[in-house]
């Protein structure tokens, strides 16, 4: 049997983050195919894989799951990645770009068209992406659906993201000297600067300590930074870290005699 051809033009990653049935992982897969899309990534997969209910549904498309990746997180399905978009139904007041599949696409085209990665990110059928997968996003897809009749399943939504990349047309070319940090790389920077940022116990009252460390992710996660941007962020945290570690070794201590205050 021959293969389909699968378009070589540079186009969106898939993330499908903890996908339950192989079905719609399948299903997925031929959708990408119908549109010219090929980078599927797969995070912790529930039934495992392969999946041979996967290889079914695909149909012809099985090249997609040949090459399909499995990665143990969200953070290495990201790696080298410039921008994220992340599928969810529910806001949950996040502050980040809420965008049209269309107008995402589109914007994904440029992006892709002075060299940035670009994926798109989608959770598992029953739950959706939880806060912690959401902080990895630049900007949210919400599919316009029936109010009264939300629910949408997993394959369907990939079909609506990838319908919207192939409608969008031919990658515009535009002339952009920035190289946008990716996502590892900020990732790596947000982790550091947590870990620096405990160790001056900024975190507190304790009891608030994850909720704002995540909005410092989302801060830092929805940002666009060039490669010299954050350089600039890593110098500024070692220069501050240096200061407080000149004024620390500065400050005289008092000399332990061995009596008490009242002696």
């Amino acid at each position: 049997m021959s293969r389909i051809s699968i378009n070589e033009t540079p186009g969106i990653v898939v993330v499908l983050v903890k996908p339950q049935l192989g079905e719609n992982i399948g299903a997925a897969a031929r959708i990408m195919v119908n549109f010219g899309v090929q980078d599927l990534r797969l995070v912790k997969p529930r039934d495992g894989w392969p999946n041979s209910r996967a290889v079914a549904m695909a149909s012809g498309a099985g090249r997609v799951l040949d090459d399909a990746e499995i990665c143990s997180d969200i953070g290495a399905a990201l790696r080298e990645v410039n921008y994220v978009y992340a599928t969810t139904a529910r806001r949950r007041d996040i502050q980040k770009p809420i965008l049209h599949p269309f107008a995402a696409m589109a914007d994904a085209r440029k992006r892709i068209a002075i060299g940035q990665r670009v994926a798109v990110v989608f959770g598992p059928e029953r739950a959706g992406l939880e806060n912690t997968d959401l902080a990895a996003a630049n900007a949210i897809i919400e599919i316009p659906v029936n109010q009264k009749f939300k629910s949408i399943n997993l394959a369907q939504s990939v079909a609506v993201i990838c319908y919207e990349w192939m409608r969008s047309g031919s990658v515009a070319e535009v002339e952009d000297t920035h190289i946008l940090a990716t996502v590892s790389d900020k990732t790596r920077f947000v982790d550091i600067l947590v870990e620096n940022l405990r160790q001056s116990d900024y975190f507190w009252p304790p009891e608030n300590a994850a909720g704002m460390e995540l909005n410092l992710r989302n801060l830092f996660m929805r940002m666009e930074f060039t490669e010299a941007e954050l350089r600039t962020l890593h110098g500024i945290r070692r220069a501050l870290i240096q200061i407080r570690e000149q004024k620390q070794s500065l400050t005289p201590k008092c000399p332990d005699t061995g009596k008490k205050d009242n002696e």
